[in-house]
């Protein structure tokens, strides 16, 4: 969940707080927010980097007291294409500060919706840059200790832009026909994977379906997944949205499961389920039913950073002796000393109470 809170792309004190409680709160792996290969691929002034080693060595601190706290560490990377240079939501057009809006960089010349800064179509000779500032990103991420590294190819970003063919109307070998807008996306993939240690696993993260019908569908997302699967992608995260006017498939709990259901089942390939996965039965039901392989928490996470410790009890997946493992080791015995004064209360009422 992006915080837009770095500056001039570096993770900061805000950070490792913001990520270190949920490796304390007893994660298994922990996800920074989109992070940008480039400076003008930042949706916003405040968004995390990756383009320098100074920015590296800022998250190395963060993967550090990660890894100490018996959590993975994993690192996100993006462009935001044509909603590149807009706005934190509590900052105001009249507050933007000087350095908060550059040219921005797109599929094609036309802006993400109307009303927004009209982009500049990337050359093909700009791709090719482009891919080195994959690399070099994705090795940065393996630099600073990143166990996991995810793609982001969803939400209207960059590389989802090239995908759909409501955005991309290119009419050079990146654009028209299904194969042809996949073509850069896959070739992303391939330079990062190229770059990325062998033994650690590469994630996606998809649009499983464009807001409209007219956009990406399930079909064509399990073939780009089978066609990711075969450059090396370990893990598909099935989110959805982003490019094509209204949302028009319905939101609800767990309305994005089935995607990643199907993705799994008919491209043969790992998924992880997102989107208002808010309780330990849902999360846990996805899983042993074999709907998706991962659950990842989101805004419920950000209320509660020990969700896991709070779903383990729900769920009775524990015994007395580990009860209170996932806690740091600085708080279980307070959390165990509570927890046998409510067990000795005789009646629900006073449990409760």
């Amino acid at each position: 969940m992006c915080q837009y809170s770095a500056v001039d792309g570096l993770a900061s004190d805000y950070h490792l707080v913001h990520l270190g409680r949920f490796a304390m709160g007893g994660f298994g792996l922990v996800m920074t927010e989109a992070t940008s290969i480039s400076p003008e691929g930042r949706l916003t002034y405040g968004d995390v980097g990756l383009w320098r080693d100074d920015q590296r060595d800022a998250l190395r601190r963060i993967a550090d007291f990660t890894h100490a706290h018996g959590a993975r560490f994993g690192v996100q990377l993006g462009h935001a294409g044509s909603k590149a240079a807009t706005l934190p939501p509590w900052v105001t057009e009249a507050d933007r500060p000087t350095d908060g809006r550059w040219e921005i960089r797109s599929v094609t010349d036309q802006p993400y919706a109307p009303g927004w800064q009209r982009p500049r179509a990337l050359t093909a000779a700009e791709l090719e840059e482009q891919l080195r500032d994959w690399r070099a990103a994705a090795c940065r991420a393996a630099e600073a200790g990143a166990d996991v590294l995810e793609l982001h190819m969803a939400h209207g970003y960059l590389l989802h832009g090239f995908l759909s063919p409501i955005s991309n109307t290119r009419d050079d070998e990146f654009g028209g026909d299904r194969d042809a807008r996949m073509r850069f996306p896959l070739l992303v993939a391939e330079a990062v994977r190229g770059q990325w240690p062998e033994d650690r696993p590469l994630f996606v993260r998809l649009s499983v379906v464009d807001n409209g019908h007219d956009g990406i569908d399930l079909e064509q997302t399990v073939e780009f997944a089978g066609r990711l699967k075969a450059v090396g992608v370990d893990v598909i995260d099935c989110s959805s949205g982003g490019i094509g006017g209204a949302y028009v498939h319905g939101l609800g709990p767990g309305y994005q499961v089935d995607w990643a259901a199907e993705v799994r089942r008919r491209a043969e390939i790992r998924t992880m389920a997102v989107g208002h996965i808010v309780d330990a039965g849902q999360a846990d039901k996805i899983v042993r039913t074999g709907a998706a392989d991962l659950v990842a928490i989101g805004r419920e996470a950000l209320v509660d950073p020990a969700w896991p410790i709070r779903a383990r009890e729900d769920l009775g997946q524990y015994s007395d002796r580990d009860r209170f493992t996932l806690l740091p080791v600085q708080s279980r015995s307070w959390i165990a000393k509570r927890r046998r004064q409510l067990d000795s209360m005789t009646t629900p009422r006073e449990r409760r109470a």
